[in-house]
């Protein structure tokens, strides 16, 4: 066990985009996979079952491998640089900075590939939709989520344990992207 712990803590520190990419697109996929489980073979009882898309979760791995990781490497790289130490005035900075900095062109960016990985023709419409409320969720659960980060998490592991995190979050985004809105507020 402490082999693969030193090859695991070695790759990391030889190859961390690679790495983080790996394990963030893990998360992803399998938060995507652990979604269409659940929607389409417990929560449905029809008969035949609903086939696990499998272009969906292509989707997911292209967001989770090449786009999100990349963007949260730099980004974390960047944080802990400007802002060093765990004392809590740099924790707030760093939760303020990371929540209503970085999290709404994150999700822009997050809808908008989606869209266009989906072939959809107006690129920007599920954003408009759904960006409200997929950012006042994500206040919910990343503020403090963040905070054990920041205050717990040594920076070469931030990646990772926001992958974990991920995994629940992503698993609440699938279902906000899943949700029609607009259907929502009409009712």
């Amino acid at each position: 066990m402490s082999r693969i712990i030193r090859v695991v803590k070695e790759t990391f520190r030889k190859y961390p985009i690679i790495a983080n990419s790996a394990v963030y697109g893990t998360m992803c996929v399998g938060a995507e996979f652990s979604q269409q489980i659940l929607t389409k073979r417990i929560l449905n009882k029809t008969e035949p079952r609903e086939p696990i898309d499998i272009d969906v979760l292509g989707r997911y791995a292209i967001m989770g491998t090449l786009v999100s990781p990349n963007i949260l490497y730099f980004w974390y790289k960047w944080l802990d640089k400007a802002f060093v130490g765990t004392a809590p005035k740099i924790i707030v900075k760093k939760l303020l900075i990371d929540q209503f900095i970085m999290t709404p062109p994150f999700y822009v960016v997050f809808f908008v590939t989606m869209s266009l990985l989906e072939g959809k023709k107006d690129l920007f419409e599920e954003c408009r939709q759904k960006f409200i409320p997929t950012f006042k969720t994500s206040c919910v659960f990343w503020l403090p989520a963040q905070a054990i980060n920041f205050t717990l998490v040594p920076p070469a592991a931030r990646v990772i344990y926001v992958g974990i995190c991920s995994f629940i979050w992503i698993n609440m985004l699938c279902w906000i992207k899943r949700n029609d809105y607009n259907a929502i507020k009409e009712e």
